[in-house]
């Protein structure tokens, strides 16, 4: 598993509402390191249940963790119980850990198999693609609860499917399927879920595939390029992109793909 994720995060859920989604999960403040400037998109959540790792042999080299299993976070009748000053406190751990894997430099991937509600899916929406499976079930049922997204939901989800859309499902709190998410962007693949459950993960292992043999130097400038250019005119954008290029230029890999096109072989990159 390390050597085909080494520069991706995949994160691989099954989420209820029920059991609030990870994404609200009281132990959201105990984070593992992130080391080498990479790290799998799971790997900001809780070891709940559980937690199948890849560790970089060097301190240089990306790893990748996912988490499997379903995530059974806060109880809803535990946050009943949970006096209002201490509400606050807990959101933010959620919501800060969340931003701190929409912040991680290297591409993640959330496959939603089961049920994404909630926090489970303004989770999925800190990623940068979304696979699911067309049984899957997602939404931001926060209003059910006289209370709004509260982990970034109200913002992530307007800047994937548009403003309109975003204020329909969250007013509605309507739980969508794979073929609908898909038709509304919310997510960017969707296929039919097999016997073993895990379709929306096979899809997304095979999108990581396509990705990993990229310089990874290059797709941590991409990254932030179009994630810092997406919030400013095309003009600052097209200064982002221009300061964004400039630190793939001194690169050992740039060489080596140039060398590896000349002598039509795989490119070696070091991310160097």
């Amino acid at each position: 598993m390390a050597a085909a994720l080494g520069g991706l995060g995949l994160l691989h859920g099954r989420f209820r509402l029920a059991a609030a989604a990870a994404a609200t999960s009281s132990a959201l403040g105990a984070r593992p390191p992130l080391r080498g400037g990479a790290a799998a998109a799971a790997a900001a959540l809780p070891s709940v249940g559980r937690s199948f790792g890849s560790e970089a042999k060097e301190e240089e080299e990306l790893r990748v963790r996912y988490l499997d299993e379903e995530y059974k976070g806060a109880d809803l009748k535990e946050r009943a119980k949970m006096h209002s000053s201490e509400v606050g406190s807990f959101v933010s751990k959620a919501r800060a850990t969340i931003n701190e894997m929409a912040n991680l430099p290297v591409p993640t991937i959330a496959a939603i198999d089961g049920t994404a509600l909630g926090g489970g899916l303004e989770l999925a929406l800190a990623c940068d693609i979304r696979v699911a499976a067309s049984s899957a079930k997602m939404g931001l049922v926060e209003t059910k609860l006289a209370i709004i997204p509260g982990a970034g939901g109200t913002q992530r989800l307007p800047r994937t499917i548009g403003v309109s859309l975003a204020k329909e499902l969250i007013f509605s709190a309507r739980i969508v399927d794979g073929a609908e998410a898909k038709s509304i962007g919310l997510i960017s693949h969707v296929v039919e879920q097999n016997e073993a459950g895990d379709a929306a993960y096979r899809r997304a292992l095979a999108l990581a595939r396509e990705f990993l043999p990229q310089g990874p130097v290059a797709m941590r400038v991409a990254k932030l390029a179009i994630n810092q250019g997406m919030e400013v005119d095309l003009v600052t954008g097209l200064a982002i992109e221009e300061a964004c290029y400039a630190q793939t230029i001194p690169t050992k890999d740039r060489i080596e793909g140039l060398l590896a096109f000349k002598e039509k072989r795989s490119p070696h990159y070091k991310g160097e």
